[in-house]
């Protein structure tokens, strides 16, 4: 279908802010009166604190206040059982920063050591380690499951060979097919374990927030990659309901599943504000940011696969142990098995997975939650068994990469709509794979060639949230969106699809957003990529029902049905005789003085009451279109993505320079040209970090982290990638979304860091590493013969 505004770039509104430096972040604001806060941090991995003497700084000069777990109303956001190196213990505000945290280094803090882990196996090894005092070990966080204890036996750890995952009791499991009977016929069986290390999120902007109240409202100022649907969290943390919160999130620096909905930080704030009676900015710092600010989970993992000689894959065995971190984590374990079975469509398929609680950083949702970081671990694989059965690698992925046909899961829940194999033609195509694949182990110098193909999914589809907008008797159309402005632009190009179906041009939309005191409705998070599949859908039944009113107020107004009546121009007008028309203007001042529905002050009974809010805060302003999204959504809706590179591995050296990098992305219908190709080429450059980089390291005798801030967990750079990197998407409407979108966000990253190490390994003759990231000296140990400076199976290594 040929549109106006949908697949075509645009200025998104914030855009001359961001380029002038006037975009404001939660740091940016003052308020009269405003004090700094700053906190006290654990500094061992699991301890109790026995006492609090903070008497000498609250004797000082301009310290206001402090704020301990103690406090009514705190509950978990401060803590007297911290659970990891820099697990915040207290807050105190002052004058200023430096006041501030003069009085931090002057209170005595006592803290009973208690036993820690760093490491899920040893957890699980009987007699060992437990993170939580209560001897809890698995579950607890986003994984949805209950906390207990498991502790598997020394038969099950004898069991498995050397290098290999052992596999106890799972806390999750599901399969399809019969495995035993798909390996027993597989002409190739592989059985490989392998390890992904977590790494931070180490968002740009910290998790700074600044609160006080006023009016008997409490206003928090703090990024967030999601808007409406942070108002309940936050809410919850102060002790409020939704009414009594102005939530204000104009712009977030990077969040990347860590800043789903508000950090701790906002209700921290506010509870000082409110006990001290001044406004309170607690600025985080870098290394903070890396203690509070989430983590990906590590997975320890084990895939036993088998091929038919055509490379079709029969039977897949998937087990993961998952390091939950201090809180538990997210569900990378099964989000990682979901991943495989569509990626690679096997006949028949087992998983089982534990996640496990650790002494370490919180984990949660990081860009492609498993589905990344199983990406880079089964795609060199592929290779391998590509080269076993002489067969192109290409070809490999073709012959098991889901289409329409897929299913996804132990259920086996088929798909809205998938497109790989062409994704695939269409990146070998543009990467010129035939011609680079002949240029594998050539060598420049001590500099050898390699070439590698990497996919990977997400699912990113939701349902059941609420568009709205108003036509104005001024002609504007104001287009209210919840969603939260995290950089990818997406609170505005979902809003297009309500312009387009009102056929609206866009210099004459206005777009709001940035706090809730602006009418907003609710809307999804915005993380799992779902956020173009969602809130496209809501905007386009606020569109169709602001379509109907107008209809209907000119059959009112000019006679006839509604049916009788079409929309164009920016004029509702009869379809028999064009003359007989209203503007939008004059149906929006008609809309207001029929009231009702038409304006507002009647609204749906199923819509959210976030969203009855807005609508009454907007009532009587014009025609109010409002709905809630109850399309049909049967299946999953996948992300999918492939990525082609083209690498130099120097053999001196163990450096790897990425030469070459083609992504492609199959997600439906582009919303934003412009916007896709950040999502390709930025996921991209997190994919190298994944491959190449990034990584926490901890020491396993103290507990203590080794690397917290950039210069020590160096992110990528413009110097680590190619100068330039091309894209494209397949561009191929699904079915089941009214404009034909799906999401996009996470899986480039993770084609691109699959991509990038079969590269390496293609370079290296084969030689898999088993093991993200794969950093210089594991090169040159490869390469010198020499063993690796890790065991096999261990995490957080330097």
């Amino acid at each position: 279908m040929a549109y106006n505004l949908i697949g075509k770039d645009f200025v998104p509104p914030d855009i001359h802010g961001k380029v002038t430096g006037k975009a404001k972040y939660a740091e940016d604001f003052r308020v009269e009166g405003m004090v700094f806060g700053k906190l006290l941090t654990s500094p061992v991995p699991h301890g109790r604190v026995t006492n609090i003497d903070a008497s000498e700084a609250l004797a000082m000069d301009g310290v206001i206040g402090i704020l301990t777990a103690n406090d009514d109303g705190v509950g978990a956001l401060l803590t007297n059982e911290p659970k990891f190196v820099g697990d915040p213990i207290l807050a105190l505000a002052a004058v200023d920063e430096t006041i501030a945290q003069d009085a931090i280094d002057r209170i005595v803090l006592d803290i009973e050591p208690l036993d820690y882990t760093v490491d899920p196996l040893d957890s699980l090894y009987p007699g060992g380690p437990d993170a939580r005092s209560d001897g809890s070990n698995v579950g607890g966080g986003r994984t949805g499951l209950e906390r207990r204890r498991v502790k598997w036996t020394a038969r099950d750890f004898s069991a498995a060979e050397e290098g290999q995952l052992p596999m106890g009791e799972p806390a999750w499991q599901w399969s399809y097919g019969d495995i035993e009977t798909g390996f027993q016929e597989a002409d190739l069986v592989f059985d490989e374990s392998f390890v992904t290390q977590g790494n931070s999120h180490h968002s740009m902007e910290p998790r700074t927030a600044m609160a006080y109240w006023q009016g008997g409202k409490c206003y928090v100022h703090t990024g967030s990659q999601s808007l409406t649907a942070s108002l309940a969290g936050i809410a919850d943390q102060l002790g409020i309901t939704i009414d009594e919160l102005v939530y204000v999130n104009e712009n977030c620096g990077g969040g990347f599943g860590s800043k789903g909905t508000a950090a701790q930080t906002a209700g921290i704030s506010g509870h000082l504000s409110k006990q001290i009676g001044r406004p309170v900015m607690l600025r985080i710092s870098r290394h903070e940011e890396f203690y509070i600010g989430s983590a990906r989970g590590t997975l320890q993992g084990r895939i036993k696969i088998g091929f038919r000689r055509d490379g079709r894959i029969v039977a897949i065995d998937f087990s993961v142990v998952q390091d939950g971190g201090a809180n538990g984590g997210f569900q990378d374990s099964g989000d990682a098995a979901q991943a495989v079975s569509i990626m690679y469509q096997p006949e028949s398929m087992r998983f089982r997975g534990i996640p496990v609680l650790t002494n370490t950083t919180p984990r949660g949702p990081q860009r492609g939650p498993g589905q990344n970081q199983v990406a880079a671990a089964m795609e060199p694989i592929l290779d391998k068994a590509a080269r076993d059965l002489g067969l192109d690698r290409l070809a490999i992925r073709k012959l098991n990469a889901p289409d329409n046909n897929a299913t996804v899961g132990g259920q086996q829940i088929p798909v809205t709509s998938a497109y790989m194999p062409d994704a695939l033609d269409k990146g070998a195509g543009m990467f010129n794979w035939a011609e680079q694949q002949v240029r594998s182990g050539e060598r420049n110098g001590s500099k050898v060639f390699g070439v590698g193909i990497g996919q990977a999914y997400h699912d990113v589809g939701r349902t059941g949230y609420d568009g709205l907008l108003v036509l104005t008797p001024d002609g504007k159309l104001h287009l209210h969106s919840g969603v939260g402005n995290l950089g990818t632009y997406s609170y505005a190009s979902t809003t297009r699809p309500a312009a387009e179906i009102l056929k609206c041009d866009w210099e004459n939309c206005i777009v709001h957003q940035g706090t809730n005191a602006r009418h907003l409705p609710i809307a999804s998070t915005q993380t799992g990529s779902n956020t173009s599949w969602t809130m496209t859908r809501t905007n386009y039944v606020a569109a169709v029902d602001a379509v109907a009113k107008l209809k209907e107020i000119a059959a009112i107004d000019l006679g006839g049905s509604p049916e009788d009546y079409e929309i164009g121009d920016h004029k509702v007008f009869a379809t028999e005789d064009p003359e007989r028309h209203l503007t939008y203007a004059q149906a929006a001042q008609r809309a207001i003085e029929l009231g009702g529905k038409f304006s507002g002050q009647e609204m749906p009974d199923e819509i959210h009451n976030v969203t009855k809010a807005a609508v009454a805060g907007i009532a009587g302003t014009g025609l109010v279109g409002v709905a809630k999204d109850t399309l049909r959504m049967e299946g999953d809706v996948p992300a999918l993505a492939c990525g082609f590179a083209a690498v130099e591995v120097d053999l001196e050296t163990g450096k790897v320079e990425i030469l070459d990098y083609v992504g492609v992305a199959d997600c439906g219908t582009v919303l934003h040209p412009q916007g896709l190709s950040q999502q390709v080429k930025g996921g991209a450059v997190w994919g190298v970090g994944l491959a190449l980089m990034e990584r926490q390291i901890y020491d396993p005798q103290n507990g203590l982290p080794g690397n917290v801030s950039f210069d020590h967990c160096k992110p990528p750079t413009y110097l680590d990638v190619p100068s330039s990197m091309n894209w494209d998407a397949v561009d191929i409407a699904d079915p089941q979304n009214p404009v034909g979108a799906r999401g996009i966000g996470e899986p480039p990253m993770g084609a691109a860091a699959a991509a990038v190490l079969c590269a390496i390994s293609d370079a290296l003759e084969g030689h898999l590493f088993n093991r993200t990231p794969v950093v210089p000296d594991m090169i040159i140990n490869h390469v010198v013969g020499q063993r690796q400076s890790y065991r096999a199976l261990q995490i957080h290594t330097a």
